[in-house]
Formats: structure tokens, C-alpha cells, sequence
């Protein structure tokens, strides 16, 4: 119909999309990576909103308090779910799903709609670009050169690592294998307290299901699986996150041009997932050596 894919309207909404999506995902790559999961983050980051909206109220005064608690709430929250999971070793996915439910509720018995007031200083946050690129993109970017930093550099990154390996041969190395899944955690809803933050920015009132609709725990954790990490843990980086958060973010703007129903959406980012995962499979089958294919067939013969 004539529409442009390459207009500044529609490369700053993929921007805006790998921005949040890109946030959790980061978080969810350091969750998977110590061998769990978290399905919370999308009530983490409704409730920032509406946590951030109600005490800024629009008062340039109140951002910075709105801002600290927001995230103090957030990383208590990852506590809660690392410490149920690390110490009482229930699985991430029935931990974070059941903290996630509490935060739900809560949510849906005190705030009716939206919320608060961002004052326009926070809103410049979502609407200010340098170049071409959104603020808030290249406040992302930068939380994942530091999660690359220090998954790579650092003696916490190692750990998660050799935890999300093999946890039982961690602990006989001598690691204290509740200390990177604590961490991974607190992490995790850090990042997403920060989406929640940025899309209160960019709405400029918190909404309590601002998370819940953007579906970001599947999105995340599918974008963490597009990106080659492994569901089992111990294998994986958040460079291959940010190229799957990318692919999602493309995807979804070509079929919205294209006005592709909401339903068929969802079934082409279902079959990318699958197809996508088995190939990579796939690679990591024909990869793998065969069995005794470094032994000399005279030492394993009967004779």
C-alpha cells in the first residue's frame, strides 16, 4: 500500500520494542544460564510502572525516590525467587510462577487502571534520541555489554556457568551454588524493573498490565532460545539474545505493516521458534563427536 518499512516511524518502534523486550530478555539469559527460569517478569514490570506513576505523581522532586524504590521493589522480588529456589530447590519455573501470581493479584485488587503521572523530565527519557537511536536503546545496550562483561571477565560469571552445567559438580569445585542463581535472579528483575520504568517514561502513567500484555516472559525466553542458549543452562550469551530479541522486534513491525492478523502473528513467531530451535539442534547433533571416534579401533577390539 505504499508504505515505507525503512520510515523513521517504523525503525524507532523496532527500536522501542528491542529496548524492552531486550532488557528482560538480557535478564532472562543470566536466569537460564544458572539453570532456571523466570516467569515474574512481566508482573515485575507492571508493577514498577504503577510503583513509579504513584509516588512521581507528576513532581519533578519525586523521580528519584520513585525511581529507588521502584528498583529496591524489583530486586527484592529476584531475592525472593533465587532464595526460594537456590535454598528450598524448588524449580525457577514453579517459584517464579507462583511469586509472579502473588504479584498479579496484588495488582489486580489495588489498581483498577492506569496510574500515576510520569513528570515530563522522566518522559524525555522514552522520547529523547541521539542520532537516530533512542535513549533508552543505548541505556540497554548498556546493560548488555555489562552482562557481557561480566559473564566473561568476572568471577561471578564463570560461576554461573559452571552452575547452570552442573550444579552437583559445581558444588564439589567448591562453589557456593547459591550465590550466582541468587544473583542471576536479582539481576533478572533489576533489568525488568527498568523495562517497566522505561515504558512508564514512554506512556507517562504506570499501567498494571502493561507487562502481562506485552507477553514478556514467553517473548523473553523465547528470544533467550532464539539466541542459542540452552533451556538446560550452562550454554548460551546475551549476544545471541539481542540477535533474537532483534528478529522478534523486525518480525512483529514487518507484519504489522503487513497487517497480519493478531492470530496468524502468533502462529509465524511460533513456527520461527521451533524451526529456528531445531536447527540449531540439529548443528549441535552433527557437531558432536561420535562416541569412540577418538579411540583407536585396535583398543577397543576383542583382541
Amino acid at each position: 500500500q505504499g508504505r515505507n518499512f525503512f520510515s523513521i516511524g517504523n525503525l524507532d518502534n523496532i527500536l522501542t520494542t528491542t529496548t524492552i523486550l531486550g532488557l528482560i530478555a538480557i535478564g532472562q539469559t543470566l536466569v537460564i544460564l544458572v539453570g532456571s527460569l523466570d516467569l515474574s517478569v512481566p508482573f515485575v514490570v507492571s508493577l514498577t510502572s504503577v510503583l513509579g506513576g504513584s509516588i512521581m505523581a507528576g513532581e519533578t522532586g519525586n523521580i528519584v525516590p520513585a525511581v529507588v524504590v521502584a528498583l529496591g521493589v524489583a530486586a527484592l522480588l529476584g531475592l525472593v525467587n533465587g532464595l526460594v529456589v537456590s535454598l528450598l530447590h524448588v524449580h525457577g519455573f514453579v517459584a517464579s510462577l507462583g511469586l509472579g501470581l502473588v504479584v498479579s493479584g496484588y495488582l489486580a485488587s489495588n489498581y483498577a487502571g492506569s496510574t500515576g503521572s510520569a513528570p515530563r523530565e522522566f518522559r524525555l527519557l522514552g522520547a529523547t534520541q541521539i542520532g537516530p537511536v533512542p535513549l533508552s536503546t543505548i541505556i540497554m545496550l548498556g546493560c548488555a555489554v555489562a552482562a557481557i562483561l561480566m559473564l566473561r571477565r568476572t568471577r561471578l560469571g564463570h560461576h554461573i556457568y559452571a552452575v547452570g552445567g552442573n550444579r552437583e559438580v559445581a558444588r564439589l569445585s567448591g562453589i557456593r551454588t547459591a550465590v550466582p542463581v541468587v544473583a542471576a535472579h536479582v539481576l533478572c528483575s533489576l533489568l525488568a524493573g527498568m523495562a517497566g520504568l522505561l515504558l512508564l517514561a514512554r506512556l507517562s502513567v504506570g499501567n498494571p498490565t502493561a507487562g502481562s500484555q506485552g507477553g514478556y516472559d514467553l517473548m523473553s525466553i523465547a528470544a533467550v532460545v532464539l539466541g542459542g542458549t540452552l533451556l538446560a543452562g550452562g550454554k548460551g550469551n546475551v549476544l545471541g539474545t539481542l540477535g533474537g530479541v532483534a528478529i522478534f522486534a523486525v518480525l512483529s513491525q514487518v507484519m504489522s505493516v503487513l497487517e497480519v492478523t493478531s492470530f496468524l502473528q502468533d502462529v509465524i513467531r511460533g513456527l520461527v521458534i521451533v524451526l529456528a530451535v531445531a536447527v540449531y539442534a540439529r548443528r549441535e547433533i552433527e557437531r558432536r563427536p561420535a562416541p569412540f571416534d577418538h579411540l583407536d579401533a585396535r583398543a577397543v577390539s576383542p583382541a
